[in-house]
């Protein structure tokens, strides 16, 4: 049986970095007080093409949830600034705990269920999620990470290897590097430019998941086919308080279109 969409309320969120596309989505009137869930997206992605298309933010709104949607620097309808710090993952996440400030989210209190923010995260947007709740956790109730992996391909991908092969010169000999171009060039209107940017970024703050782990419950999801999830387990263990569910057929590409994925999550989020 086909979903019925939830009509959505949608709004502009107000003091954010300019740059930033972000949008504070309403379930329908009359739904009782629960705290927010804020999506964060691929590389190569963007809101409308994870969340929203995916009928993520639907799913969310008819369980009554808030949802907070933002498209990273240099994706979706963000600007691409010239800044190259503006891509750096330490950066980012700073501008998304002003989009939470400004978006009215409280610090968790155990007498107001509204309070804090619950964080589903993508394949990059996981990452970032995992460093926001292991910095921030006076504000993170709970997170779905789907996609996730104990390192980021983007720091290993060849960048002089992927300019060469934009340039119309030989493809990119290494596997990983090749699929991720593959990925990012099938999104009509993505900024090449800035992806590498962002990928260069990333190069320079690698991610370290036992740096600082989150201490908040996390249900890790993947596809069984997913290669660039083989780090789950390790996580799972750092983390102490993950449940982890593997999505049959599923890769990396598709994993986040599975209903199976949705409906785990509402139900982890409570």
């Amino acid at each position: 049986m086909a979903e019925t969409p939830v009509p959505l309320q949608i709004q502009a969120v107000e003091g954010v970095s300019p740059g930033l596309f972000a949008e504070i989505i309403q379930p329908d009137a009359g739904a009782r007080p629960m705290r927010p869930v804020l999506l964060l997206h691929g590389f190569a992605s963007s809101s409308q093409l994870n969340w929203h298309n995916t009928g993520w933010v639907n799913t969310l709104t008819a369980a009554g949830r808030t949802v907070i949607t933002v498209d990273l620097p240099g994706h979706g309808r963000s600007t691409a600034p010239a800044d190259p710090g503006a891509y750096r993952p330490s950066r980012i996440r700073a501008d998304l705990l002003q989009l939470l400030t400004d978006a009215g989210v409280l610090p968790l209190t155990e007498a107001d269920p509204a309070s804090g923010v619950d964080i589903v995260g993508y394949s990059l947007g996981a990452r970032l999620a995992w460093e926001l709740g292991a910095t921030q956790p006076e504000l993170v109730h709970r997170m779905v990470l789907g996609g996730p992996g104990s390192s980021d391909p983007l720091a290993d991908f060849d960048l002089a290897a992927a300019r060469e092969s934009l340039a119309g010169h030989e493809e990119a000999a290494d596997g990983v590097t090749a699929e991720l171009l593959r990925m990012a060039q099938l999104v009509p209107g993505n900024d090449m430019a800035a992806l590498l940017g962002m990928v260069e970024a990333i190069k320079e703050e690698r991610f370290v998941p036992a740096g600082a782990a989150p201490r908040m419950p996390l249900l890790l999801v993947a596809g069984d086919r997913d290669e660039f999830a083989a780090g789950i387990p390790e996580l799972a263990e750092l983390s102490g308080r993950a449940e982890v569910l593997r999505l049959p057929g599923r890769t990396h590409a598709n994993a986040v279109t599975s209903r199976t994925f949705r409906q785990a999550a509402v139900s982890f989020l409570g």
